[in-house]
């Protein structure tokens, strides 16, 4: 399944102002894709570029400001620049004239605590070589291997290094092109999708995660029969032979349960992006705890894939509308979208909602849910949650928990 441009890795480069990030992006790159200056500064905000790396594929590099930026506005961008962390899935931090200090040393504490792997690389050698002293020093207190570098060599040998370096610390879950529906299908199996072309349904297309499931069921031998939801009854009444699975709309999970027999396995889109890009245990955990919802809780929509928004919108309109007439509280609830900033402490929600994340990299959607499970806040999915409050919790998540130690915990 080919990467869309925001699920590809990415790789950040972090460090000092004026010390060569520039120059080593328009290394990796091969081409002049980033602004060279000997003014410090002159990186403001982080810039993404998508380049193709040797033996990893296609990557997106991330260009961010200094982290010793000064002034007002430079600790703007130096919070810019902690804030990409949460969409990182590699680092390479970049040093020079052997100056390492208490600001790589705070950036280094923030990959760890956020799994991000790092390497670190001297710039600048051809001015001033790496000192063998400091080398051994970063290796004894963080564990880390230096590589004394140039980005204005002209020697290969550099750039294979670096690249070697970047391949043997990315992440494999970076790099895995995670099935969605190939572990719950054979050959030849037949998968029916519900797909209502409503107001939310773009013109004269289907939306991502629909496309993104018909190509993994074809990629793995299946056969994808795509009704609307009207033809849902005369279609699987004539049917031979009956589908494998059901996929639908959450919207639509109540007629689609009313329709499908009860021996064919029934989930929806948004389900199945959560178990391959979300905290799918912790979705199965936090689900359930809609019954605990109060008078006066606040809820967190977090709608990180950015789209159109219709007059009757699945996470701005119809969720609040559904979670509100299920528990019959009044509650309050904020609505982000794409990876803007929380308008409020997480410790202030009682309830994440997050969508499915098809525009996403699961980096990007676990780190985006991490404030929350770190403060004990129940977190769910669109499609989950839709689910429970239409009371068909079990039977939507019961295809991926059969003959699972997991399944008596949450069924």
């Amino acid at each position: 399944m080919k990467k869309g441009k925001d699920t590809k890795p990415h790789l950040g480069i972090f460090g000092r102002r004026n010390c060569g990030k520039s120059s080593l992006i328009n290394l990796l790159a091969g081409q002049e894709i980033a602004i060279v200056s000997d003014v410090a500064g002159t990186t403001t905000d982080p810039v993404k570029k998508s380049i193709e790396i040797p033996g990893i594929g296609p990557v997106i590099l991330v260009d961010t400001a200094g982290i010793d930026d000064t002034g007002t506005l430079g600790q703007q961008r130096v919070e810019r620049t902690r804030q990409i962390l949460s969409i990182i899935d590699m680092a390479i931090l970049v040093i020079m004239h052997n100056r390492f200090g208490s600001f790589e040393e705070e950036l280094i504490t923030r990959f760890r605590k956020d799994d991000i792997p790092c390497i670190i690389i001297h710039n600048k050698s051809d001015i001033e070589p790496l000192d063998s002293k400091l080398a051994g020093k970063i290796k004894q207190d963080f564990g880390s291997d230096i590589l004394d570098f140039s980005a204005l060599t002209k020697e290969g040998t550099q750039l294979e290094l670096l690249i070697d370096l970047v391949k043997a610390n990315m992440p494999e879950t970076a790099l895995m092109k995670r099935t969605i529906v190939g572990d719950l299908i054979s050959y030849g199996d037949v998968v029916l999708l519900i797909t209502p072309i409503d107001i939310e349904a773009p013109e004269g297309r289907l939306i991502l995660p629909q496309v993104q499931i018909i190509r993994d069921i074809l990629d793995h031998d299946g056969i994808a029969v795509v009704v609307k939801e009207r033809e849902v009854d005369a279609h699987i009444r004539r049917m031979r032979p009956l589908p494998s699975l059901v996929i639908t709309d959450s919207q639509v999970f109540q007629k689609a349960d009313a329709s499908i027999p009860r021996d064919i396995p029934l989930t929806s889109f948004s389900i199945l992006l959560a178990r391959q890009k979300g905290d799918f245990e912790n979705y199965l955990k936090g689900t359930p705890q809609i019954e605990n919802l109060r008078d006066g809780d606040r809820v967190l929509i977090l709608e990180s894939c950015t789209h159109h928004v219709s007059c009757d919108d699945i996470g701005r309109m119809k969720i609040p509308r559904w979670l509100t007439n299920y528990t019959g509280k009044k509650l309050e609830f904020d609505v982000v979208a794409g990876l803007s900033a929380l308008p409020q402490d997480i410790r202030n929600y009682a309830m994440v909602i997050q969508c499915g994340g098809c525009m996403i990299t699961r980096k990007q959607l676990i780190g985006r849910l991490k404030p929350a499970i770190d403060a004990g806040i129940p977190v769910t999915n669109y499609g989950m949650a839709i689910a429970y409050v239409h009371g068909i919790f079990n039977r939507a998540v019961e295809v991926f928990l059969k003959d699972k130690h997991l399944s008596g915990d949450y069924l």
